[in-house]
């Protein structure tokens, strides 16, 4: 049984490393980012899509953050864009565990392009590669933004964008 201690303890340290992040970022990027929240154990900042690659860079070498433990997207039609999230954590700094940073960017729906961080994190490779085939992002510098789960003659728009239809409904 955890003691009601030990939990305040726990999240007293998860407030200090947010804390020390986020001002880490702020100092280093300015407004370049925005803290979009801050709650026990997670955080979410959102960049410019040029700047994801030097701000997940910045957050390997200077904060531990070894790995992506998950990315996601989501459509906003009315605002012409696709927001990618990446679930940014660490295996070899035991004080970050718990915590999760989600680094967010924005790219044109239109023409969704993003610069892939799979040189920096290597467990993004199926992360962007579903994202690719659901909601249509290309990650430039990706081996493969191929299809894996869709058919490979698939011609409809991807499924997970809001406007997509299934046939007979």
């Amino acid at each position: 049984m955890i003691s009601s201690k030990t939990k305040l303890n726990a999240k007293q340290n998860s407030i200090k490393i947010s804390n020390e992040v986020l001002s880490s970022l702020n100092e280093k990027f300015g407004n370049t980012i925005k803290i979009i929240y801050e709650k026990h154990n997670r955080s979410k900042i959102m960049v410019n899509p040029g700047n994801i690659v030097e701000t997940a860079i910045f957050l390997r070498d200077n904060h531990g953050f070894d790995h992506v433990e998950s990315a996601s997207g989501t459509d906003y039609p009315k605002d012409n864009e696709i927001e990618i999230n990446y679930h940014l954590c660490s295996y070899s700094n035991l004080d970050l565990w718990p915590y999760i940073l989600i680094l967010s960017t924005r790219v044109e729906r239109n023409d969704p392009k993003a610069n892939s961080l799979i040189n920096i994190f290597p467990s993004v490779e199926y992360h962007e590669r579903e994202t690719y085939e659901m909601l249509g992002v290309y990650f430039i510098g990706h081996p493969r933004n191929e299809r894996f789960l869709l058919p490979e003659d698939w011609v409809d728009i991807p499924p997970l964008r809001k406007d997509f239809r299934s046939k007979g409904r």
